[in-house]
């Protein structure tokens, strides 16, 4: 369910935080797009 310019937030899990996580939340193309015309993320993210 994650595809390619997806921008995902990660929390790290406790142990193996370097290695492993759980996704809490997917930005789609369009959201990502949203947060970039919004000043939220850069242009060039």
């Amino acid at each position: 369910w994650i595809r390619d310019n997806d921008i995902v937030i990660i929390a790290p899990w406790d142990f193996k935080y370097t290695e492993r996580g759980d996704i809490i939340w997917r930005f789609t193309l369009s959201q990502v797009e949203w947060l970039k015309d919004n000043g939220h993320i850069p242009k060039d993210f």
